[in-house]
């Protein structure tokens, strides 16, 4: 089982956006089983899990002290797949994570304040040796900050090759629990979130070849 952390420590990155499209993206790509793990206080992800008919993914409720407790229990029942959603500004919560995370998604918007803030994150990471790929969101579609803001990053770490736009429909609600990706399968959205799934399947993979994430 790989267990990936999204976490960035600014707000608003859309950190439990992609926790949730990623983690349906996984089961639609033939990956799962996928778990979902909520480490947010707000609890915006458990309170959209409750909403889905669709049985997957799942969703496990652990304690903080207990999670890599109850990880060995999910590699257990043989699931394939982690995802844990996180908070902003609770540093230490995040270095905890990291230290039992396989790989980390870390979602930065272009915006001179994410970027100010991006290195933050960056240096917990690599204190705690994790691979990780930066995920460029709320994407306005060719614009120069954009460039800007992927070539900044790439100084600290991997960019993924694949952008998530500023879409209205990843914030809608659905019927069901759905996401954009459900509802519109064959969408621009389910394309880039497919996308971007196999780039972070892509960066797992390299990583673990290097030595990382053999769980």
């Amino acid at each position: 089982m790989q267990v990936i952390v999204i976490n960035s420590q600014k707000g608003g990155s859309a950190k439990t956006m992609l926790a949730k499209h990623l983690s349906v993206e996984a089961e639609r790509a033939g990956d799962g089983p996928v778990f979902l793990i909520d480490t947010d206080p707000q609890g915006s992800l458990t309170a959209w899990h409750a909403k889905r008919e669709s049985e997957t993914p799942q969703r496990v409720d652990l304690p903080f002290d207990g999670i890599e407790r109850g990880l060995g229990l999910l590699r257990q029942h043989g699931a394939a797949y982690c995802l844990i959603d996180t908070a902003s500004g609770r540093v230490e919560v995040a270095q905890e994570l990291f230290r039992i995370a396989d790989f980390v998604v870390f979602p930065v918007q272009a915006s001179e304040d994410d970027l100010t803030a991006a290195p933050v994150t960056v240096q917990s990471l690599k204190e705690a040796g994790v691979p990780f790929l930066f995920v460029l969101t709320r994407v306005k579609a060719n614009t120069l900050i954009t460039a800007q803001a992927a070539a900044v990053l790439s100084r600290h770490g991997q960019v993924a090759e694949t952008f998530v736009g500023d879409r209205t429909a990843y914030k809608s609600p659905y019927p069901k629990g759905q996401t954009i990706t459900e509802a519109e399968p064959r969408g621009p959205a389910a394309k880039e979130m497919s996308a971007l799934w196999e780039n972070i399947k892509s960066c797992l993979h390299e990583s673990i070849s290097l030595g990382r994430g053999q769980n």
